[in-house]
């Protein structure tokens, strides 16, 4: 339920560091190694399913060819999107405030903290983009997004009014045991929380709202709810730092929550969610 709050950042070294070691195992399962560097630039992943691709058995005339008898079980290939690995990364250093609001970053310099070629790091780059995150600074690279409070306070309300009304709907119409299944998600954000990692809580919040929304039984709802809560967990240039009581205390929200949900307390769950966006920065 966080919106746009903001603490001490975990280190660019272990956010960064984790793709080159997801890329490797990625390989390995492959049965292949990362290449080494092209023409002195940053090392690029090569191989089989390297950038997502599928392997297809042989086939001719539409009819598999049989293996020789001989031959090994060959594992079958798996796909492993560098584009995928940097984009999770890049997002979570967002969250995060490794990636500075108002500063410009470059493909090759990003691509050399991935252990990647720039190439995978301007397609995620550019998905960004799309969702607002960044801007696309010609010649430059790519300037990660302003907001304000006001910007804050406009996806607060916005989320209210799509949120809210189903909520609503739903404590008066889902029975008391429907809640359990949302009782470990709350869980698990909560010790997301105490980490004090605010990626890492980042991603548990939206988990448990997702699955929240979903027993609406709209899938286009719960997407459209899940970008704008996406969008709100980025931090705002000049917020005030936040520390773990503050993502613990927005765990314990998701708590009082389906307390409230499954005792069909409609009152109280409106109270609990209207304050909680009238409260998001």
């Amino acid at each position: 339920m966080e919106q746009g709050r903001s603490h001490a950042a975990p280190s660019a070294a272990r956010l960064f560091a984790e793709v080159p070691a997801q890329v490797a195992r990625g390989a390995a399962v492959r049965g292949g190694a990362p290449a080494g560097s092209r023409g002195g630039g940053p090392a690029e992943v090569h191989g089989e399913g390297a950038r997502g691709e599928h392997v297809h058995a042989e086939q001719e005339y539409g009819v598999p060819c049989a293996a020789p008898a001989h031959a090994p079980a060959r594992r079958m290939p798996q796909r492993h999107s560098v584009r995928g690995q940097v984009l999770d990364a890049l997002r979570k250093a967002l969250v995060s405030g490794e990636l500075i609001p108002g500063a410009v970053y470059s493909g090759p310099a990003l691509g050399e903290r991935f252990g990647v070629s720039a190439t995978p790091v301007r397609e995620a780059m550019q998905q960004l983009a799309l969702e607002g995150a960044v801007e696309v600074v010609p010649n430059r690279g790519f300037r990660v997004a302003t907001r304000t409070a006001r910007d804050l306070a406009e996806l607060a309300e916005v989320r209210a009014l799509l949120e809210v009304p189903v909520l609503l709907r739903l404590a008066r119409t889902v029975p008391a045991a429907g809640w359990d299944g949302l009782r470990p998600l709350a869980e698990t954000a909560c010790a997301a929380a105490a980490t004090g990692d605010r990626a890492r809580y980042a991603e548990a919040d939206r988990a448990f709202h997702r699955a929240l929304l979903g027993l609406a039984g709209n899938r286009r709802l719960v997407a459209v709810a899940d970008d704008l809560h996406r969008r709100a967990q980025w931090p705002a240039a000049h917020g005030r730092p936040h520390c773990t009581a503050d993502l613990v205390a927005d765990a314990a929200e998701h708590v009082a929550l389906l307390e409230a949900l499954a005792a069909h307390d409609v009152e109280r769950a409106e109270s609990l969610v209207r304050g909680h966006f009238a409260g998001g920065e």
